[in-house]
C-alpha cells in the first residue's frame, strides 16, 4: 500500500511554511506522492449552510464547506510548481482539479511544463466539480448542466496534446485547428491521470476503462464502499480486456492518530475511518488493503488538528502502524 499526503492547503488557516514542513515530511518518509486541494472560492452562503448543494452532493454532509468565507487558504494549482521545486522524490498533483473552470487546451500545455519542472513527476486528477456558486466565480456557470461532458473533452484534449507533434479537436467546449503546444511531458506517453467520480460507480468506470486512466479516487470511502466501486470499475475494465489491478484506487480521508478510541460506528462518508486510536488505524488501513485500496490520500482534518500534530501523526503512521499494515 502506498502512502500520499493531501496538503491542507484549504483550511481557515495555513501558512506557507507548514505545507513546506509538510512536504518535506512526506519525501523524507517515502511517501508516494503529495496533492493539494482545488478550491475557487468559498461562497458567503456556506457560513450559513444555505449553498444550493451539500458537500460533494454526499447527504451525509451539510449544505456548507469546512472553511469559512473569510478563511485564508491557498489555492492548489499554483502550489503545484512550487512543489516541483521544493522536492525531488515524491509526486504531485492536485486532488482534484475541476475542469470545468480550465481551459483544456491551456491546462494540458501548463501541465507539461511542470512535468518537465519536476522531472516527469506529476500526477493529473481531473473530476467535474459540484458547486454552482463556485462555477459563477469561475465565470463557468453555463457549463454546470454539462459539466460531464467537459471532463471527457479535457481528458481526450490533454491526452491529444500530450501524444502528438500536432493536434486539434473540435467538440462542444474546445474548437481549434491543428497546433502545436509546445514542451511534450517527460513522462510517456503522459502523465498518469486519476479521474474523480463520486455519485455514479459506472460513469467513473466507465471514464477510467475507455481512456485506459492510471487510478480512481474517492472521498471518505468506507470498506465496504471502495469495494463496490472497485467491482464496479472492474466489470468495465474486464469488458475491456484490462484488469482493475493495474488501477490505483485511491480515497481521500480524514486522518488524525487520538489518544481515546473514536465511534467507529458507519455513518456513510461520515465514519471515523482513519480518525481513532492507532489500533483502529492500523485494523482499518488492513480491512482497506484487503478490499483493494492501494494508496490513502491522507487528509489533515479542516481545524483543531494543528500541522505539528499531523507532522507527528505521519511519523508515527510511517514507523508503528504501517509495519503492522504491510505484514498483514
Amino acid at each position: 500500500m502506498k502512502l500520499a499526503l493531501y496538503l491542507p492547503n484549504f483550511r481557515d488557516k495555513v501558512t506557507v511554511k507548514e505545507l513546506e514542513d509538510l512536504t518535506s515530511l512526506a519525501e523524507e518518509l517515502d511517501f508516494d506522492s503529495v496533492w493539494t486541494l482545488d478550491r475557487i472560492v468559498v461562497p458567503e452562503a456556506s457560513d450559513r449552510a444555505e449553498l444550493q448543494h451539500s458537500f460533494g452532493m454526499m447527504d451525509e454532509f451539510p449544505k456548507a464547506l469546512p472553511v469559512s468565507s473569510r478563511g485564508q487558504w491557498y489555492q492548489g494549482w499554483p502550489l503545484i510548481p512550487w512543489l516541483a521545486a521544493k522536492t525531488t522524490k515524491v509526486r504531485i498533483g492536485m486532488s482534484i482539479t475541476d475542469t470545468p473552470y480550465r481551459a483544456p487546451g491551456v491546462l494540458a500545455a501548463e501541465i507539461a511544463t511542470v512535468d518537465h519542472l519536476s522531472n516527469g513527476r506529476v500526477n493529473v486528477g481531473v473530476g467535474a466539480g459540484w458547486m454552482p456558486e463556485e462555477f459563477a466565480a469561475a465565470s463557468a456557470s453555463h457549463i454546470f448542466p454539462k459539466r460531464h461532458t467537459h471532463v471527457r473533452e479535457t481528458i481526450e484534449i490533454m491526452q491529444g496534446i500530450w501524444t502528438n507533434d500536432l493536434f486539434e479537436y473540435h467538440g462542444e467546449f474546445a474548437d481549434f485547428p491543428v497546433c502545436g503546444f509546445g514542451a511534450k511531458p517527460v513522462q510517456k506517453p503522459h502523465p498518469p491521470i486519476f479521474f474523480s467520480g463520486l455519485k455514479d460507480p459506472k460513469r467513473a468506470a466507465n471514464r477510467v476503462a475507455k481512456y485506459n486512466l492510471a487510478g480512481w479516487i474517492g472521498i471518505q470511502d468506507t470498506p465496504d464502499e471502495l469495494q463496490q466501486w472497485r467491482g464496479a470499475i472492474s466489470r468495465e475494465l474486464d469488458e475491456r480486456g484490462k484488469s482493475i489491478d493495474d488501477l490505483e484506487v485511491s480515497s481521500m480521508i480524514w486522518f488524525v492518530i487520538t489518544d481515546e478510541e473514536t465511534d467507529q460506528t458507519p455513518r456513510g462518508k461520515a465514519t471515523n475511518l482513519l480518525a481513532g486510536t492507532a489500533a483502529q488505524i492500523t485494523d482499518t488501513l488492513k480491512r482497506y488493503k484487503e478490499v483493494g485500496l492501494t494508496m490513502p490520500l491522507l487528509w489533515p482534518p479542516f481545524q483543531d488538528v494543528p500541522v505539528s500534530k499531523t507532522l507527528d501523526d505521519l511519523k508515527r503512521l510511517k514507523e508503528e502502524i504501517m509495519p503492522k499494515v504491510d505484514a498483514g
